[in-house]
């Protein structure tokens, strides 16, 4: 654990993405507070962490002891005034710059003024996220990969403001709750998802065109490529309104044809057919448990 930081919040805490991240910290050692704005989210995501230790216990990848203190160091809430003593606040809200400018201004007001904010962005650009912060030196990107809680990259991203003391403190952070972080320039996408929208799109067209159905493309991607997830698989995890807004954001400063949403995945978004989270995408699901639950 890091000397310097000892209590950690996830902001959109009641999503996927933010309660693997929770776990990463909470199982790091770290006092974890996940917030978000309703405590229906907050309530459905404990019960998934809750299931995906159990599981992990019951597959001998956690001690009982270890579960425990685990879940002992977390908590949550839906006031974002209770973050006021938090070192680190990694926001995980969906793609979207105002939505995510506005939590930047929130937490701004809310937490101590050596706060460290990370945001896990996937394409949108760090500096674009921290403009008009009062304090943009302190706001740095903090790429996790679904599901947070099983992946290990974190792709490290400064603005053009961000001071070299903040990366250095995210990233020994990163370290130290056992991830392996990679450091990239303030680009869309990235690293990742400038590989991977536009790869994710073409097995969607391909589905869509006809050439195999989507288990036989994920089956041939996993046998012949040696993926542990097939790319259909993966965009029913994360979301495919998710892959929606990652088109939108990443296709319009990018201008590459492969980043554009395909009209299948439009319809499909249309049709409610949202992935695990609906129970049906371009797989059907019994219930919507964590993912490695």
């Amino acid at each position: 654990m890091t000397t310097a930081i000892k209590t950690v919040a996830v902001c959109g805490a009641g999503g996927t993405m933010g309660a693997g991240i929770a776990i990463v910290a909470a199982r790091a050692g770290y006092r974890t507070i996940s917030f978000d704005r309703t405590d229906d989210a907050l309530s459905r995501s404990r019960k998934q962490t809750e299931g995906f230790v159990a599981k992990s216990v019951e597959r001998g990848k956690m001690s009982p002891e270890a579960r425990d203190a685990m879940l002992g160091l977390m908590s949550s809430t839906t006031e974002i005034g209770e973050l006021s003593e938090c070192d680190l606040v990694i926001e995980a809200v969906f793609e979207d710059l105002t939505v995510k400018r506005q939590l930047m201004r929130d937490l701004e007001e809310a937490c101590k003024e050596d706060a460290i904010i990370a945001s896990n962005t996937s394409t949108l650009s760090i500096t674009e996220i921290a403009s008009g912060s009062k304090r943009p030196e302190q706001i740095v990107g903090m790429h996790f990969c679904l599901p947070a809680q099983l992946m290990k990259l974190v792709e490290m991203s400064p603005g053009l403001l961000t001071s070299d003391a903040t990366l250095k403190s995210a990233w020994e952070w990163v370290v130290a709750s056992g991830q392996t972080p990679v450091k990239t320039q303030d680009k869309p996408g990235f690293i990742l998802n400038a590989l991977l929208v536009p790869f994710n799109n073409d097995a969607i067209r391909a589905v869509e065109a006809g050439v195999a159905e989507a288990v036989d493309i994920d089956r041939a991607i996993k046998a012949g490529l040696g993926y542990k997830m097939g790319p259909l698989e993966l965009i029913d995890l994360i979301g495919l309104d998710t892959q929606v807004r990652l088109c939108e954001a990443f296709y319009p400063v990018t201008l590459d044809a492969r980043a554009s949403a395909p009209p299948l995945l439009r319809r499909m978004v249309a049709a409610g057919l949202l992935g695990r989270k609906s129970g049906r995408g371009f797989y059907s699901y019994d219930g919507n448990a964590m993912f490695g639950a």
